[in-house]
């Protein structure tokens, strides 16, 4: 399992660039709240990073039932920890940097054993 959380974990870099750069986007330039920002961020990513991962990572084939449920989880879990950082006033940095790691291990998990699930 840890040659396949490396792979998962490197293909998470690119992801998180892309998160990152719309995140800040967004914040500074548009005056976005950190919600949107920290949601919109996660779907300009979500894409490369699932058809990455099935390919790569799991060696499985993407299906549009598996796309919006992992669209749809990990959303949720990307709005709710940008409503919360806006909820106590977290300044944008803070919310990334705690997003970042939360979302890779979460992620993870939840590909491994619910997207994509079955021996590899």
């Amino acid at each position: 399992m840890l040659k396949l959380f490396t792979k998962y974990a490197s293909v998470g870099v690119l992801n998180t660039a892309i998160h990152w750069l719309v995140f800040f986007l967004l914040c500074q330039v548009v005056g976005s709240s950190q919600a949107i920002a920290n949601l919109s961020g996660f779907f300009a990513a979500a894409s490369f990073s699932f058809f990455a991962n099935a390919k790569f990572t799991f060696k499985k084939r993407p299906t549009g039932y598996k796309y919006v449920s992992f669209v749809f989880f990990m959303g949720a879990l990307s709005y709710l920890t940008g409503m919360a950082a806006d909820a106590i006033s977290l300044r944008p940095i803070f919310t990334l940097i705690a997003f970042a790691p939360m979302s890779v291990l979460i992620g993870f998990l939840f590909n491994h054993l619910v997207i994509f699930r079955g021996k590899q």
